[in-house]
């Protein structure tokens, strides 16, 4: 910087849209499932944790326990609105932690939940989250079996947030986790992304795009165990939430050692979502999805994989996307439609902060 511009210019007093990376404090890009949420894990909560298990990082743990294998998963949900086109608070966490035990292979069993609610808010608020999670419980085959209750100060929250955990049985012969993708694997998405993402930002910014958007909640443990039925070798699943597909695949990328490499015209993205995201300046593949999933699998069961998905609900939109490559390991290029390529970094922070 010119010695006469360093005098009138402090670049500790800059403001920027994405946060700092040299922050001392908590800024909401921590939470956001990019960079600086890999930062917050690998900085300080895997050095005070210390174990191999947590190493893994991947949405469940798989633990061995009396003689059989467990999937594990806790996750928190403060998303705001509370309610929203195709979904609530409640749903979402029913069935994104359900999800999380999907993508180890597990068929879920019983969950947890515990709610932090703010003195002031309505009960019929409370009793609305309550029923919409008791509603997906039994739509994903799960029992809430346990929980607890805390109440803080108003202004101390923001009405009502749920953490809920969960096991699962993982089958025999099934190894589902980031660092097995290997080139040549098929990479498939199960359907249309971005939906989750736009539909909250259609009202929480009072945003109209023509038609409604619905979020894409759903439990994904069903599609999930008719794709192991055609081959326990699926390599990898990962559910795209926080920080979209584009965060999924760095991860799953860097944990394995291998490259990703998309076909950006096979990539499904709804109209409704490609005209939100060209309006608001956004990429479809950083929009939170919670009703997806993305498997890596041997390019010799791909097209069979795919046939289960497609024959399934939840996987009616599934659809090739890519490949799994030995080249630019630990990155994901796009092959652009105009015949060129580009790099998908993982975000650094979140495009839309309180997603879930």
């Amino acid at each position: 910087m010119p010695e006469q511009l360093a005098d009138v210019v402090d670049p500790a007093a800059w403001t920027c849209p994405a946060p700092l990376r040299d922050q001392g404090v908590v800024v909401m890009g921590h939470g956001g499932g990019g960079a600086l949420s890999a930062e917050l894990m690998d900085q300080i909560f895997t050095p005070a944790y210390g174990n191999a298990t947590l190493a893994g990082l991947a949405d469940s743990a798989v633990l061995e326990l009396g003689g059989e294998r467990l999937a594990f998963s806790t996750d928190s949900y403060v998303v705001r609105p509370l309610f929203f086109p195709g979904g609530s608070l409640g749903d979402l966490a029913v069935n994104g932690t359900v999800n999380d035990l999907a993508m180890s292979g597990a068929r879920p069993a019983y969950l947890s939940a515990a709610f932090v609610l703010e003195e002031g808010v309505e009960l019929t608020v409370v009793e609305r989250i309550a029923r919409a999670m008791g509603a997906a419980a039994e739509a994903a085959g799960v029992a809430i079996a346990t929980g607890d209750t805390k109440v803080v100060e108003s202004g101390h929250g923001d009405g009502v947030y749920v953490t809920t955990a969960g096991v699962g049985l993982v089958p025999d012969g099934v190894d589902i986790r980031p660092q097995r993708a290997r080139p040549g694997d098929a990479v498939i998405v199960s359907g249309p992304i971005g939906l989750h993402g736009v539909a909250i930002m259609s009202v929480r910014e009072g945003l109209e795009f023509g038609v409604e958007v619905a979020s894409d909640t759903a439990p994904l443990a069903d599609l999930v165990a008719s794709m192991l039925a055609v081959t326990p070798d699926i390599h990898v699943l990962r559910d795209p939430t926080r920080g979209g597909l584009a965060a999924s695949l760095n991860e799953i990328a860097r944990a394995s050692g291998t490259g990703v490499r998309l076909q950006e015209r096979a990539v499904p993205v709804p109209d409704a979502v490609a005209n939100a995201c060209g309006f608001l300046g956004l990429d479809p593949l950083y929009v939170a999805n919670e009703g997806r999933l993305v498997a890596f699998v041997p390019p010799s069961d791909a097209e069979e994989v795919l046939a289960a998905m497609r024959a399934h609900p939840q996987g009616a939109g599934a659809t090739l996307i890519g490949e799994c490559v030995a080249e630019h390991p630990g990155m994901v290029v796009v092959a652009t439609g105009l015949g060129g390529t580009r790099v998908v970094d993982l975000p650094l922070g979140e495009q839309l902060p309180r997603i879930c």
